[in-house]
């Protein structure tokens, strides 16, 4: 019994951060619908900026000093990431405003490594709040004690905040109807602004407030982000008090389940707000979420087309000068040709989702990363021929896509998205927990192509043939009948399931159809490596895959394909640099601002112009 009392209280105390936290994130869904992939960026800051605040004022006034001044300096971080970054695409479509915010991660990142340095560093402990209370034996640190007593004084000031000021009126009328607060004289800018501000002031007193506990690393903004969007979304996003309520839920387990099962404790969140979002799927407090103002990828400026004549020989012009690689490149160019056409590939995958279908997921890392294990298991434990593994791998997938999304259409916007993660994470961690089948962290070796394609020539041939082929049955697909189907449930759910469509079966097809293309490039990409690892898995790597279908353009068909391409060619260019994340941050940020239709969509929008230019001139 005391054990189990001991372990709440703990439970309760790790809360704190993560409730601070996720209350700043939920207030700035709430009012601006955004959703700040930077927050756990702000997390960080909070805690470096505490960590400097500490060194240089003394005693106990230093210390909650620095924690305070922390808060209010991440309060005006944020406002000018507001202003600067966020402010010129708030009428932008939700991935564009997603992408925007994985720019600044980027960013922050390297700022902080330049700042700090790459070391970890310890938080100082507490001035007078070392040691420990027994509380029915069981030793409890005192600063647990105290966070434990301060978190629901400052749920309390929030909720006064929102419930009895001025301010709250209007953020929570932001919140129900943001237009009509427009219409009624309110000045939205300054009021995003200010909830922004106070959002990321949040997040970085989460993030001083837990140096005691942890300290402060180069890797607080990722580790923060997941269990934070958990929280959220298990609270429903916009709710103050169902976070609170997720973040003790979520801290609680997880104390538990380190100790009485360990293996759980990487995916019991994610479990968590799976049940809850079948149960309620707009989460314990939430309202139903409607998927964007101006839909999660925006409407297409002209109809999707065929390739005209012109881009058809451009195309098969540049396919041909790629077939011939091998004669005038090197063996190392032909690897990078080869990883840029699996990457693509994937990309296309991603796109035919996101593009055509409007579905915004975070997980698709799930179907490249299984189809790769898919094959290597194959191989490994079956003694599988090559090929038979390679065929296999994106049927495994596409399977595995169909049963994820069957659950996952269910729900819409953010929900939906977070949906597909928390499977993505389930993976990611059955693969690796399970050693003694996937080899753990450890991989999977040795995974060689046959002798007939063991040569770097022959398998970039190999990879060409069936990369450039996936790519195009996309482009089949798209200008199919299926094609148009897809697109009309994205624009229309409602006109489309009136005209006979069934819409949720378009859908589910067209996610099992994306699954298994991604397997596909999950399996080219397994033999051109002779290994596979978890990270092929990871969150990181579906974030990839977005910000790729973005940089290319949303709204045209060649995104994927062109994005995925740009984006592998500057990566290999740029991670040569020690601090390429800031130059390729900044390089989203201005494509996001400047040229939200991507590299394609820019020059689409220019070779317009000039015909249009062209035609008036002639008239």
């Amino acid at each position: 019994m005391e054990l189990f009392v001991a372990q709440i209280i703990t439970g309760l105390a790790n809360a704190s951060s993560l409730f601070l936290v996720a209350c700043g994130l939920s207030l700035i869904f709430g009012v601006t619908r955004i959703v700040n992939f930077a927050h756990g960026s702000l997390y960080m800051l909070g805690a470096y900026i505490g960590y400097s605040l500490m060194q240089v004022l003394p005693g106990a006034f230093g210390f909650w000093g620095a924690i305070l001044l922390a808060g209010i300096a991440v309060g005006l971080v944020g406002v000018l990431v507001e202003m600067l970054v966020l402010r010129p695409v708030y009428r932008a479509p939700e991935l564009f405003q997603l992408v925007a915010t994985f720019g600044v991660i980027l960013v922050v990142q390297d700022l902080a490594l330049i700042i700090w340095g790459p070391e970890d560093l310890l938080g100082p402990r507490a001035p007078g709040l070392r040691g420990v209370y027994r509380i029915m034996g069981e030793p409890i640190p005192k600063y647990d004690i105290v966070l434990l007593l301060i978190t629901p004084f400052i749920a309390l000031a929030l909720w006064y905040l929102i419930a009895r000021t001025r301010l709250g009126v209007l953020v929570r009328a932001a919140t129900q109807d943001r237009e009509m607060v427009g219409a009624l004289g309110v000045n939205q800018a300054w009021l995003f602004t200010g909830v922004f501000a106070l959002g990321s002031a949040l997040a970085g007193l989460g993030g001083a407030l837990q140096l005691p506990k942890g300290g402060a690393d180069l890797l607080m903004d990722f580790n923060i982000l997941a269990p934070v969007f958990v929280v959220v979304v298990i609270g429903g996003m916009g709710s103050l008090p169902g976070a609170y309520l997720a973040a003790i839920i979520i801290s609680v387990l997880n104390v538990f389940g380190v100790t009485y099962l360990p293996q759980s404790t990487l995916v019991l969140m994610f479990v968590v707000m799976i049940v809850v979002l079948m149960i309620r799927p707009y989460g314990l407090f939430g309202r139903e979420e409607v998927a964007g103002e101006h839909g999660q990828v925006g409407e297409p400026e002209l109809p999707i087309k065929p390739a005209s004549p012109n881009v058809r020989m451009i195309v098969a012009a540049g396919l041909i000068i790629l077939a011939l690689l091998p004669l005038y490149g090197s063996s190392f160019s032909q690897v990078l040709a080869t990883d840029i056409l699996i990457f693509c590939l994937f990309a296309a995958s991603l796109h035919f989702l996101l593009g055509l279908g409007g579905l915004v997921s975070f997980g698709h890392a799930a179907y490249y990363g299984g189809g790769a294990y898919v094959a290597a298991l194959l191989v490994t434990h079956a003694d599988s021929p090559m090929e038979l593994a390679f065929l296999l791998a994106p049927l495994g997938a596409g399977l595995a896509a169909l049963a994820i999304g069957w659950v996952c259409l269910r729900l819409t916007g953010v929900y939906f998205a977070m949906l597909t993660l928390a499977f993505a994470q389930l993976l990611w961690s059955l693969v690796f927990q399970w050693g003694d089948v996937t080899g753990g962290d450890d991989g999977l070796v040795n995974l060689w192509p046959a002798d007939w394609l063991n040569d770097t020539t022959v398998y970039f041939y190999f990879t060409l043939l069936f990369a450039v082929g996936g790519i195009l049955m996309l482009r089949h697909v798209a200008h199919s009948p299926f094609g148009y189907a897809l697109r009309a449930a994205r624009d229309s759910q409602r006109q489309a399931e009136s005209t006979g469509i069934d819409t949720r079966r378009v859908q589910l097809l067209a996610f099992g159809f994306a699954g298994l293309m991604g397997g596909l490039a999950g399996a080219l990409f397994v033999f051109s490596k002779g290994s596979v690892f978890p990270n092929e898995l990871e969150i990181a790597r579906s974030f990839d895959a977005l910000i790729v279908v973005f940089l290319g353009g949303v709204k045209t068909l060649a995104g994927g394909v062109v994005g995925g391409a740009f984006f592998k060619g500057v990566e290999d260019i740029l991670t040569r640099f020690e601090y390429w994340r800031l130059v390729m941050g900044f390089l989203i940020i201005f494509v996001v601002i400047l040229a939200p239709e991507g590299i394609a969509g820019s020059m689409r929008k220019l070779v317009r112009r000039l015909q249009s230019s062209k035609t008036g001139g002639s008239q």
